[in-house]
């Protein structure tokens, strides 16, 4: 063996050397608080992880460490024990699973109180002398591995890499330095315990692009895919999943890998309202039952073919008990798809059928895992037409959480009584970004505000909807920042009131693009939901504005393109891709889409043309020149093939339904702005409804009013000056939905002091009402009462029942 030359052995020392001064002082003092240098002088302090750790910590700690080379171009070792070169680290664990974390706490050094036992918690910390032989450490501890995880990825926030570094190219500045300076960190309990989202209507996108690019050997959704979305999920803080279920893609247990990847990346697997027991019926009975079985199936009727179905659901039990695989089961049934249960035919046999359903597959379920039912999560979502059979006396066990759903148009339909709220197996909710089915869909753009978000989900949070939500987002993109809005607001309900909520594009755009372009993101955004919430993109087709009206939507569209335009030309190129996907695509494809429509309704067919080559062009470029044709296959255009996105014919408005306010012209337009009220009980929530700002009662959970003390409810007044005759009052609410069954979402309207009338503007989902309401974005009532002469007047609205929100008031 070659002895090493003198002047090799004093390199290697001074190297040392060197190294060590420079890490002495990785922890220094900074503004009263600890500084903690990552990266200094091309040095990289190394990443220890206890490899007995679950497996979804090492996964996070080599993201972590991957984020940390995208900033700098170096990239920390993954360390098992402490055998380094340099005396500090950062270091992560789960308390009770790392021996680090572990040796920390039995040594004083690292106080857990605040986060042990608890669940999906964390704290980051910045420690002195942590361990023999490290002077200074940066340690992210977990209560559970999840909380571990979601500790090294809140780190990762920190440092400036966003959760959409993969999704949507969301690349962070490069500096030759990286330190952080915090105080201790603490995050956790959530306030909802499963958080997720549901991959639906994965056609036109989700499954080409996937099996195109990501899982091509299968050439669809498979294990390299949900490795990307479960990482997604961790960053921001999320921990479950409904996988993709159409026909489009195979069963999410067809391909072994996936369940497995889930166990990795710990996220809580489930199945959607139509998937009882892990099942997908679409792929798995209908399409797969002879490769499984075979033979070919019998009928999907429990009535009569109850054997073979108890055999089909038992063994995806069987199989996840096996694999030990933590997962949330859906119990009830419905038809092999999104359809109503088959058997009898009247309400009272099908509730009969849907309780020995429940019954049997609970008795499954605990013979599997050895538990009693009640310690083995469950859900009941009364989903369309489940929601009448739970009213007829489907009787869920007490410890089941039933997941209310909204009406697919984000107006949740119910939430539970007061008696409801007493389960021990709680509440969540099903809530759609993205829907397919009437009275239209809504798959190509996301356009569901911030506003509209937190006033429906804090609605169900005080009214005891806790314990799981799940978000339809179709194929992700484009709802990116809807999603993190949900799951930020499902992590922390106070993150972002009603009121505030309008805030958060500025806050995300600053995080993501930077302070210096937050702003002119922030209107951008916000001008784009305002306009969506008086019509989606996808409903334009639907909805009969007037030729002042069309002319102004145009107006203010063009406005928010041109910003959008002139701020792309500011952005620093790695923000580019970013940018078009995130804001170009979506504001200017809406757009568009609007010009599209009514420029063929005015007779211009060049400019509606030209505008349909626009929406071509755009889709062409997002799928194939941004990022290097990475998303190629991702966007479609036209999905479902829907009319609204062909070009239009400009004789077919002529005979569609009036879906406008009134074209009566009005005698006032009241904002809820001029009203005068009292701030204690009543706010204003800006970016909710179609006026752009809405009025309603600041808790949801409060008392009821009724006729004949009307007048003490919380209320809002206006002095007017009008002429004499009759004259009609018109409110134009949010189209929602009363809080339950016990409730309303009436107004009582007084004049003077004298209650003229009480209307209520809660209207049953799937009514002709209801249909024109979610596309038009509101619901309205009115009252008349007549004036003998001109005068001034005090106009009184007392809001009698929470939930119940006024946009804007119209006086005929």
């Amino acid at each position: 063996m070659k002895k090493p030359s003198l002047t090799s052995v004093l390199i290697f020392i001074t190297v040392i050397m060197i190294a060590s001064s420079v890490r002495a002082d990785a922890v220094t003092k900074k503004n009263g608080k600890k500084e903690f240098h990552i990266v200094r002088d091309d040095i990289v302090v190394p990443v220890i992880v206890d490899s007995n750790d679950a497996e979804v910590v090492g996964i996070s700690a080599r993201a972590l460490a991957k984020d940390i080379s995208l900033i700098t171009d170096v990239a920390p070792e993954i360390h098992n024990d402490l055998d380094i070169n340099l005396p500090s680290a950062i270091i992560v664990g789960t308390i009770g699973k790392s021996k680090f974390i572990d040796r920390m706490i039995q040594d004083g050094k690292l106080s857990v109180d605040t986060i042990k036992g608890k669940w999906e918690s964390f704290k980051i910390e910045i420690i002195d002398n942590p361990l023999p032989d490290i002077t200074g450490a940066l340690v992210i501890c977990g209560s559970d591995p999840r909380g571990t995880a979601y500790g090294i990825f809140e780190l990762s926030k920190l440092l400036g890499v966003s959760p959409w570094v993969f999704w949507a190219d969301l690349l962070p500045e490069k500096r030759k330095e990286l330190s952080i300076e915090i105080d201790n960190i603490v995050m956790g309990p959530p306030s909802v315990k499963y958080r997720g989202i549901f991959l639906n209507d994965e056609d036109w996108g989700l499954q080409p692009w996937a099996a195109d690019n990501i899982d091509t050997d299968i050439k669809d959704i498979g294990p390299k895919t949900y490795a990307l979305i479960f990482e997604l999920l961790l960053r921001l803080k999320a921990n479950f999943i409904w996988p993709a279920m159409h026909p489009c893609t195979k069963a999410f247990f067809y391909y072994k890998s996936n369940p497995q990847t889930a166990k990795k990346y710990s996220i809580v697997v489930g199945s959607s309202h139509a998937e009882p027991m892990l099942r997908n019926n679409v792929d798995e009975w209908k399409n797969n039952f002879m490769t499984e079985y075979g033979k070919q199936p019998g009928e999907w009727r429990y009535d009569t073919n109850s054997d073979e179905i108890k055999k089909y659901w038992e063994d995806r039990i069987e199989e996840v008990a096996a694999l030990n695989l933590e997962a949330v089961f859906t119990i009830g049934m419905r038809g092999i798809h999104d359809s109503g249960m088959p058997g009898p035919d009247n309400t009272k046999d099908k509730v009969e059928l849907l309780n020995k359903v429940i019954a049997d597959q609970r008795e499954l379920l605990s013979k599997h895992f050895k538990k009693a039912p009640s310690e083995i999560p469950q859900i009941f979502c009364p989903y369309k037409e489940v929601l009448n059979l739970y009213y007829a006396g489907v009787q869920v066990p007490d410890d089941v959480t039933i997941v209310w759903a909204d009406d697919n148009h984000g107006y949740i339909r119910k939430l539970p009584t007061l008696e409801e709220q007493k389960r021990s197996g709680g509440s969540g909710v099903y809530y759609h970004l993205s829907y397919w089915g009437a009275p239209e869909d809504y798959l190509w753009l996301c356009s569901t505000s911030p506003a509209l978000i937190s006033f429906e989900m804090s609605k169900a949070y005080e009214n005891g909807a806790d314990r799981l939500w799940v978000f339809n987002v179709g194929d992700i993109k484009p709802a990116e920042m809807e999603i993190e809005f949900a799951m930020d607001l499902a992590w922390d309900i106070k993150s972002w009131q009603p009121a505030d909520a309008e805030k958060f594009p500025e806050k995300w755009a600053a995080i993501n693009f930077g302070n210096k372009y937050a702003g002119a993101i922030a209107k951008i955004k916000n001008g784009y939901y305002r306009l969506a919430a008086s019509g989606k993109p996808e409903h334009i087709d639907k909805l009969n504005f007037t030729e002042e009206e069309m002319r102004e939507r145009m107006t203010a569209y063009k406005e928010i393109v041109n910003e959008t335009l002139k701020l792309n030309d500011r952005l620093p190129e790695r923000l580019r891709d970013a940018y078009f996907q995130l804001i170009v695509y979506p504001v200017l494809g809406a757009a568009y889409m609007n010009e599209k429509h009514f420029y063929a309704r005015l007779g211009n067919f060049n400019k509606s043309k030209m505008a349909y080559e626009k929406i071509k062009e755009l889709t062409d470029i997002y799928n194939k020149k941004i990022s290097g044709g990475k998303w190629n296959g991702i966007i479609s255009m036209n999905p479902r093939n829907r009319p609204v996105f062909d070009m239009p014919d400009s004789n077919l408005h002529n005979d569609k339904e009036e879906l406008t306010v009134n074209k009566i012209k009005p005698i006032k337009i009241i904002s809820v702005n001029e009203l005068i009220f009292d701030t204690t009980k009543l706010c204003l929530l800006p970016g909710l409804g179609v006026g752009g700002v809405s009025l309603s009662w600041k808790n949801f959970n409060g008392r009821l009013y009724n006729e004949a003390d009307a007048l003490q409810a919380p209320d809002a007044s206006i002095r007017l000056n009008l002429p004499k005759g009759r004259r009609t009052v018109e409110l134009i609410c949010l189209p929602t939905h009363s809080i339950n069954e016990t409730r309303g979402l009436r107004t009582a309207v007084s004049i003077n002091g004298r209650l003229v009338d009480i209307v209520d503007v809660n209207t049953p989902s799937k009514s002709d009402e209801w249909s024109k309401n979610v596309l038009r974005g509101f619901s309205s009532a009115k009252t008349e009462f007549t004036l003998n002469e001109d005068s001034s007047i005090d106009l009184h609205l007392s809001l009698l029942d929470p939930g119940l929100a006024i946009s804007k008031i119209i006086i005929y």
